[in-house]
């Protein structure tokens, strides 16, 4: 049986990035992982281009039943830290809104990097490598592999949430944590696309493609980004994010204009200046033409704006400026970019990420009930916890 001062379970961001900081501080460390190949969510993410820090991290920027968890770690290791390593590989950052940052080609350059720094720390990497079972002693622990027995003096389980199961996402850091009596926040699919019921969807699905700016409302989350009309019914970054805020029943409120602060005023005014106007006419001049179109029909507009009284252009300000829709339901785990809810991190120690009865297991990444908005911020976290727990191995 060989034994490691660490053994860390899932090769993904949070896990490479606690092994090698492991590494360098002089302990053995065996890194496993199920899947053939590292840091698949990482080569997909941001479009292939790897959103992988935001500058603006903070605490805010996260869900969690327990708010307050996130603060230690993110004050130890700072996205600087992060673009410190990045631009020491010679990795250029590409900043495509303000503190997202990327990579200018693809996102292999980073999980290259992470892959050097660990054989730089000295990590054992075995892929290919099933967890049988694991059994946390008060004097190590052992774990059944698919490739022998290990002991550990310590286990960390890096495995993350539910999310994109292709990619080899399962529920094994849950089943761990309840195996040792921690709680599980339910689990649901976030920054995902929402689904729409009929005749929404048909209506979605024929604008298929057409996107436009919006502000999105859904819950307590404002949301001002594109939205994008899909054959399923409604993504882009906008309901991304709110869909972290989505309950199954719940309404979406979308702003289809929302460059015009007071469109009833708005609306008055063009009544006055060029009273021939259709309103689907003056739609088309500031919404894509094939969307400007259908909230014609939609909305069932007919006539000039001369025909339209007061009343009616509020009533039309209302249903641009707040265009209400119940979705169905979300894609689900197969396109959700991450898993909110996750292991309740009351029964987790903010500073070492050890269990609190149990200090020889620990739990870090998208596995904990801690999820990023949109933008780098979940990424952060990974390396954040990652950094902060291989402190305390």
């Amino acid at each position: 049986m060989s034994h490691w001062d660490v053994v860390i379970i899932g090769a993904g961001a949070a896990g490479m990035m606690c092994a090698l900081q492991a590494g360098y501080r002089g302990r053995s460390v065996l890194l496993l992982d199920h899947v053939k190949r590292p840091g698949k969510k990482i080569l997909m993410s941001g479009g292939g281009r790897c959103n992988f820090t935001n500058m603006a991290t903070a605490p805010g920027h996260f869900f969690s039943n327990n708010p307050h968890f996130t603060i230690s770690a993110l004050k130890r290791y700072t996205p600087g830290d992060f673009v410190e390593m990045v631009e020491r590989h010679g990795i250029e950052p590409i900043e495509k809104a303000p503190g997202q940052l990327f990579c200018a080609d693809s996102s292999q350059p980073i999980v290259d990097m992470l892959l050097t720094e660990c054989q730089w720390a000295g990590v054992e990497l075995r892929l290919s490598t099933s967890i049988e079972c694991v059994d946390v002693r008060d004097e190590g622990v052992v774990l059944s592999t698919s490739s022998g027995q290990v002991l550990a003096d310590k286990l960390v389980i890096a495995t993350g949430g539910l999310s994109i199961p292709t990619l080899g996402a399962t529920g094994f850091a849950y089943d761990i944590a309840r195996q040792y009596g921690l709680e599980i926040i339910a689990p649901r699919p976030a920054l995902v696309p929402l689904t729409l019921d009929m005749p929404w969807k048909e209506r979605m699905s024929a604008l298929s493609g057409v996107s436009a700016p919006t502000i999105v409302r859904c819950g307590e989350g404002r949301y001002r980004d594109a939205t994008l009309l899909t054959h399923r019914g409604l993504s882009g970054p906008a309901i991304l994010q709110a869909s972290s805020h989505w309950q199954g029943g719940q309404d979406v409120h979308i702003n289809w204009l929302p460059d015009i602060d007071d469109l009833t005023a708005t609306l008055k005014g063009v009544r006055q200046d060029v009273p021939r106007k259709t309103p689907g006419g003056w739609l088309g001049e500031h919404l894509p033409k094939r969307l400007a179109q259908a909230m014609e029909e939609w909305l069932g507009l007919s006539g000039s704006m001369a025909d339209y009284s007061n009343q009616k252009l509020e009533t039309l300000a209302r249903q641009i400026s707040d265009f209400t829709i119940k979705p169905a339901g979300t894609e689900g785990w197969r396109t959700a970019e991450v898993t909110i809810g996750g292991i309740d991190t009351r029964g987790i120690s903010s500073k070492s990420f050890a269990v609190q009865d149990r200090p020889r297991l620990h739990f870090i990444g998208e596995a904990l009930d801690v999820t990023g908005q949109l933008g780098g911020f979940n990424f952060q976290w990974a390396w954040a916890s990652g950094y902060a727990c291989a402190q305390a191995l």
